[in-house]
């Protein structure tokens, strides 16, 4: 607000000062003659006159009210002003910009689950974004009351009501209560229904609500960590794969370098005591029953497979069993 000139003028505008004000009364409720009205891009005004809403003001610009503004108010479209005849009426200015708040349970919910007879404490963290959709309603409620209305106002309102409604929405259609991120989603889309339904009787809508994540007790993450762990440790092929890539990701430099030889030096033992065993089954297989060698096969084919009697036709396998015939 600015005075200019002489005290027969003033200028009633809003500079928004403070981010995050949606309701905003102009402190001078004395309109002198020759004032201006001016409305910036994304704001109303609205003129109240004992109480009650004169006219509502939507188009930015900058407005002359004895000749712009009064002519449209409803009960003051004679108004007529004189040297010591000020208009004494209200001026409240709308934020209609949509607004982008941070939230996050003031506690832990403790959520049924089973095996937890207190239950499992679990908080939630994300963002909400919310707009006046009702002048009227708003100005009703809480015009009233105070002089500037702000987003804080209105996340104060919606938290109080958070913990009853992550409750009903977690414990529908029989959620996992040890992975409620995979369905945030769908929680959060219930919630923000209801949320909005709630802050409408106040004038606010609830224009989108996320759940960007759920935080679990210390000793909770330490057992799914230690279960994803035990999960990777039973495929020990992948985790071979996941490590070697980890290694690789690194560039070879640093802690990589390390886990690379290590991983190579696991991989060459591996592969060692392969060779060992193999060794090993050949040495059994080339020795015949109670540790004597087995006989040498003949160099010429015999006329029936030693193994199991078929007659042969001179080929090196017998046709039946498969067995080498002779060397």
């Amino acid at each position: 607000m600015g005075i200019f000139g002489t005290q027969l003028a003033n200028v009633v505008e809003w500079n928004e000062s403070s981010p995050g004000t949606l309701l905003w009364k102009w402190q001078n409720s004395e309109i002198k003659k020759g004032s201006k009205l001016i409305i910036r891009m994304g704001q109303d005004a609205i003129f109240m006159y004992n109480g009650r809403v004169e006219g509502i003001f939507e188009d930015e610009g900058q407005f002359d009210i004895e000749s712009q503004i009064i002519p449209f108010l409803t009960t003051l479209k004679s108004f007529q002003f004189g040297f010591n005849t000020p208009l004494r009426a209200e001026v409240l200015f709308i934020n209609t910009k949509e607004q982008l708040v941070k939230w996050g349970t003031k506690s832990a919910i403790n959520l049924p689950a089973q095996g937890l007879p207190g239950g499992m404490p679990v908080r939630a963290f994300g963002t909400f974004s919310c707009k006046v959709a009702e002048a009227d309603v708003l100005i009703d409620k809480i015009a009233g009351v105070k002089n500037i209305f702000t987003v804080e106002d209105v996340k104060e309102r919606i938290v109080a009501n958070l913990d009853q409604l992550l409750m009903s929405w977690i414990g529908r259609e029989g959620r996992d209560m040890f992975n409620l991120q995979m369905d945030a989603g769908n929680i959060a889309k219930g919630i923000m229904s209801d949320l909005d339904m709630n802050m409408r009787k106040i004038g606010i809508a609830v224009t989108d609500f996320k759940i960007e994540s759920f935080s679990y007790p210390e000793e909770i993450r330490r057992m799914q960590e230690k279960a994803a762990a035990q999960s990777m440790v039973g495929d020990m092929g992948k985790y071979q794969q996941m490590a070697v890539a980890d290694a690789m990701g690194k560039g070879g430099t640093g802690s990589g370098r390390g886990v690379a030889s290590d991983m190579v030096q696991l991989q060459m033992g591996m592969a060692m005591g392969q060779q060992m065993v193999q060794g090993m089954m050949n040495q059994n297989q080339a020795q015949a029953p109670g540790g004597q060698q087995s006989q040498a096969l003949p160099s010429v084919s015999p006329k029936f497979c030693p193994n199991c009697g078929t007659p042969t036709t001179g080929t090196k396998f017998c046709g039946n069993c498969g067995s080498q015939l002779f060397a």
